[in-house]
This record gives C-alpha cells, structure tokens and sequence, in this order.
C-alpha cells in the first residue's frame, strides 16, 4: 500500500521536510517511491512553507494512495492559496 507522507530532512533543531509517496511499509527514513514536494516550517512567508507537484499528488490519490492528515491539511492550504492568486 503506498501512503504519500512528510520524510524529515535538514539539521538538529532546524527541520526541513519533503512529501513523497512511499510504500507503507517503510521505515521513516527509507527509500520513496517519488518525493512530490518540500514543507519549510521555518519560512515566515505562508504561501512559501509548503510546495507540492499538484499533478503529481492527483495522480498519487488517483491510483488509491493515501496521504497522512499532516500532509492532506498542509497541501489542502497550499492549493487553496495557489488557487487564490
């Protein structure tokens, strides 16, 4: 089952995460399938946190995976303010 989640990168005490789709059963720091994007927590500008390939992520949904509730509430934001501009 492949469920599309946040991967953390970057250094201790600066955190910098990537959203791929990734087999389930995987570690947290195993190989993904596809990374589809990035989330910055540390950049103050809202529109810039969170950046996904919306095709991508469609395609991923498309064919039965299953994102995390982090990752569906942060690309749900990104999308409505990419649609907003």
């Amino acid at each position: 089952m492949v469920v599309i989640r946040m991967q953390r990168k970057g250094k201790p005490h600066q955190p910098y995460y990537r959203v791929v789709a990734i087999e389930k059963a995987r570690g947290a720091t195993g190989k993904p399938i596809e990374i589809l994007g990035s989330y910055n927590p540390r950049t103050e500008t809202q529109g810039k946190k969170v950046k996904v390939d919306q095709a991508r992520y469609e395609y991923w949904i498309g064919v039965g995976a299953q994102p995390s509730p982090t990752v569906r509430s942060l690309v749900k934001a990104a999308f409505k303010t990419a649609a907003a501009k």
